[in-house]
């Protein structure tokens, strides 16, 4: 299939899960794929894979954080390949899970840096690019809190109701220009984005079930990519502004009920949940917020 035939896309965190998912099926159908992530040693294997099977890959290290990098994966992209057509913004960080008050300042601005300023800079490198040329397709993705307060996911929700609203406000500031700027909520994906969890110490049982939950609504990354496809192809040209879901009620539903027939068949129990126990910041005060 070609739908992104002579395309060229960069995918921000793209060496691995969800983001090397999208290279992937981006270059099954024709385009060639520039792959940004912070290690240079994961960004080689990555895109020495694609290489193998055929595809027109390159990458370079880059922490989304920093504008010059950003800027310098979108340089890299336009000088191996000549253009720049579709941009992703995959790259982000979950970050702790536990009470706001307890988590490392550290560890929570490492979330904001990713995902927020990660989405601001590829977005304002991406958009300057595609507004000159008057064509080119962002997608932006979406998580768990986009639409509403996730508590003890304080640092990444709230990162994600933010992507949400700049997306949407970056698609009507836009409107009409050609650009499309999209939004993408894959859902829970089987990724080791969910199966390794930093934990506060002391929050550890909370997490008991996270295992259950994952079997039950969790989907292959591959499933998003196939969204990420359809929206960086032309099926999508002359649209803006669109939030596209994966995850339904109806899923939801389905995968409870698959989870209820396994356990009346005794069928194994689900894989556990992979556990860094980090320190609890709650003791130190407010001395560490400021």
């Amino acid at each position: 299939m070609d739908l992104l035939k002579n395309k060229v896309a960069v995918i921000t965190g793209g060496s691995r899960g969800l983001g090397l998912a999208i290279a992937r099926a981006y270059v099954r159908e024709g385009a060639a794929v520039v792959i940004g992530s912070r290690s240079a040693e994961t960004v080689q294997r990555a895109v020495d894979e694609l290489k193998q099977a055929g595809a027109r890959a390159s990458g370079l290290p880059c922490d989304v954080a920093s504008q010059e990098q950003v800027q310098a994966l979108a340089d890299h992209a336009t000088a191996t390949f000549g253009r720049l057509d579709v941009w992703v913004n995959n790259a982000g960080v979950a970050g702790p899970y536990g009470p706001t008050l307890s988590v490392d300042p550290a560890a929570f601005v490492h979330v904001i840096e990713a995902n927020i300023l990660g989405v601001y800079h590829g977005s304002r490198v991406a958009m300057f690019q595609f507004m000159a040329q008057g064509h080119g397709k962002l997608i932006n993705m979406l998580g768990r809190g986009y639409n509403g307060p996730v508590p003890f996911q304080n640092a990444y929700a709230s990162s994600k109701a933010w992507v949400y609203s700049f997306t949407r406000a970056l698609a009507k500031e836009t409107s009409g220009s050609g650009v499309g700027v999209f939004a993408l909520a894959p859902g829970m994906m089987a990724t080791d984005f969910l199966t390794q969890v930093d934990v506060i110490d002391g929050y550890q049982d909370r997490l008991k079930s996270m295992g259950t939950i994952i079997r039950m609504w969790a989907k292959p990354p591959e499933d998003a990519a196939l969204k990420a496809v359809w929206l960086a192809s032309s099926a999508t040209d002359g649209q803006t502004g669109k939030v596209v879901k994966l995850m339904g009620l109806g899923s939801m539903v389905g995968g409870a009920l698959r989870e209820g027939f396994r356990r009346l068949a005794r069928q194994a129990p689900p894989p556990p949940v992979n556990l860094t126990v980090v320190p609890n910041q709650a003791s130190h005060g407010t001395k560490n917020l400021s």
